[in-house]
């Protein structure tokens, strides 16, 4: 049965206006209270119904609207599913917004709530509720929707899964595994695990089990070998069990982790030796609790495990437009295509895009129209004691470059330029250009006119005004940051873009408020 749409009194009632005179922080309850009926209009609170499906059966589902609201309060707040339960009773703010004043009994279930969550995540409507904080905006003011003038910049979200070295990584997944065939079994881990001939994983911890110098090559060469000789013999005595379908398949998906943990970190000598791979394996999995949790690195001294999230900001309204998820070894730029799909969605195009040197490799940049003009930071060229490529006249037009002593050649973009070594070798300013005995090569970025225009706009007063223009998406970073957290509170990517969507919701219903968008009091 689809649930009913949500019509609580818009007028606050005597009881509502003392207690909204009592509310001195945490204002956004306030806000939620007054213009709940417009965020939560007919037309959105039809979609939400959608999601649930049309059967004559059941009982009467909780209002998806109420839901909504919950979810809010929930990011706003940072308290678990439990304690939005007993928030709707204990606490008055709550009811105030969720229109259950002295409620004894909660009005939805934790069961409720985490399915509501899944039905937000599966039809996309996380994202249409930050369509949603962008509608309410412009029904009070116009602030150029069509042609949007972006910054984007990006913060680390740090994984809630453990990480966890080679070692650990093998001896856990297993130790998983051999645990759910135990339960299942009605019996000891230590039995299961000394018949599948993987004792060693039985112990709380695998490296007091292996009892060895960790400090020496040898003994680290030999705890591998241990616990890879346990995997195998669990392997193959794993397959021989009869399980529930169940948990089979949660079984199978530890050795899974097991063996592609194998395959990533452990490589074979040419004497037939196991060790440990030299460097890192692309897409490496670092956490066997999240399997999409990645090492990665915001800059060179800051290590990163977990996630990166990415924020579109409007420079005009101040609203958050899109945001973006990525594990943390991804390339900033990668996330540009998904951030279009999500502005697509809301009807507008680029005008300018505000963005650090990370993202000038993004398709927003490379395949860029005529019409997005694009501010950021070029690249430093290197000086040194010869003429920089700076010093050198480009001619757009003809694709000729021209030294500083005259002579012209012709270029392409992402190739080289050779002068020729006898031109070089009589030139007067050879001294101050080159000493190869080849003559003075110049490489030709791929995008080499755009850095230019960078390069020439940054010399400028006017521009430099415009590049400090994107400081304010860090200033969006940081408050999004302070309610979803520096560690991400879900497993998994897409509930952790679900929680920093909403978190996003928050922060615009916050500027719309200090805008004066709309009003805070009635």
């Amino acid at each position: 049965m689809r649930p009913p749409s949500w019509h609580p009194p818009v007028e606050l009632s005597a009881v509502e206006q003392t207690i909204v005179k009592r509310i001195r922080r945490a204002r956004l309850f306030i806000f939620l209270r007054l213009h709940r009926h417009e965020l939560f209009d007919d037309t959105f609170q039809t979609e939400l119904a959608a999601t649930y499906a049309d059967s004559p059966q059941g009982q009467p589902p909780t209002p998806p609207a109420q839901l909504a609201l919950a979810t809010l309060l929930q990011a706003y707040t940072g308290v678990s599913d439990d304690e939005v339960i007993e928030a709707t009773v204990m606490d008055r703010r709550w009811q105030l917004v969720l229109d259950c004043l002295d409620c004894e009994t909660p009005p939805f279930s934790k069961g409720t709530l985490v399915g509501f969550r899944r039905r937000l995540i599966a039809h996309q409507l996380d994202r249409r509720l930050i369509e949603r904080t962008v509608d309410l905006a412009g029904q009070r003011k116009v602030f150029g929707a069509q042609q949007l003038r972006a910054a984007l910049d990006s913060s680390p979200l740090w994984g809630a899964g453990r990480v966890e070295d080679t070692y650990n990584l093998l001896g856990h997944a297993l130790r998983k595994a051999l645990s759910v065939i135990a339960r299942q079994q009605g019996r000891g881990l230590a039995q299961v695990a000394q018949e599948a001939q993987a004792s060693v994983v039985s112990a709380p911890s695998l490296k007091a089990a292996l009892d060895l110098d960790w400090d020496d090559p040898i003994s680290q060469t030999l705890a591998l070998t241990q616990v890879l000789a346990a995997l195998d013999a669990a392997e193959a005595w794993i397959a021989q069990q009869s399980l529930p379908q169940k948990a089979a398949d949660v079984v199978a998906a530890s050795v899974e982790a097991a063996l592609q943990v194998r395959t990533q970190d452990v490589t074979t000598t040419a004497t037939g030796q196991v060790t440990l791979r030299d460097g890192v394996a692309k897409d490496r999995r670092i956490s066997l609790t999240d399997s999409e949790m990645r090492h990665g690195r915001k800059s060179k001294n800051h290590l990163i495990n977990g996630y990166k999230r990415h924020v579109v900001r409007d420079l005009d309204s101040d609203l958050v437009r899109a945001v973006g998820l990525t594990p943390a070894n991804a390339p900033e730029a990668s996330v540009t295509e998904a951030l279009a799909e999500d502005l697509a969605a809301q009807g507008i195009t680029l005008r300018e895009l505000h963005i650090d040197r990370a993202y000038l490799s993004s398709h927003w940049v490379q395949e860029r129209s005529d019409e997005l003009t694009i501010y950021c930071k070029a690249w430093p060229v290197r000086a040194g004691r010869y003429y920089p490529k700076t010093a050198f006249c480009w001619n757009w037009d003809a694709q000729l470059l021209r030294c500083p002593a005259g002579h012209d050649l012709p270029f392409e973009p992402g190739g080289q330029v050779h002068f020729p070594a006898e031109v070089c070798a009589v030139c007067p300013l050879r001294m101050q250009c080159t000493s190869s005995a080849r003559g003075r090569t110049v490489g030709v970025h791929p995008d080499e006119k755009l850095l230019q225009e960078l390069r020439e706009r940054q010399l400028t007063p006017l521009g430099r005004a415009q590049l400090r223009e994107r400081v304010v998406v860090e200033h969006d970073l940081a408050h999004i940051g302070y309610w979803q957290g520096a560690r991400a509170r879900y497993i998994g990517l897409r509930k952790n873009l679900f929680d920093l969507r909403r978190c996003a919701v928050v922060n615009n219903l916050h500027v719309i408020a200090r805008r004066s968008y709309l009003p805070l009091a009635a």
